[in-house]
């Protein structure tokens, strides 16, 4: 996921996306807590990721209370 990917996005597809990675990072933890995770780095991609998209909304807010 490219940062200048993201910032293209509308914010409220920023926060589906973030939706959709909060979700992926429970289900490998949950892998990862029963066993069945065989690619740990996975979990460490789905948090940088969502810090990524969380960072793009600030920036996004940030924005549009200066213009305001």
């Amino acid at each position: 996921m490219n940062a200048n990917e993201l910032r293209d996005k509308t914010p409220d597809q920023l926060r589906e996306e973030l939706t959709n990675l909060k979700k992926e990072s429970f289900n490998l933890r949950f892998q990862q807590a029963t066993g069945q995770l065989e690619n740990t780095a996975g979990i460490r991609n789905a948090r940088r990721n969502a810090a990524k998209v969380k960072t793009i909304l600030n920036e996004k807010a940030a924005a549009a209370a200066s213009e305001a």
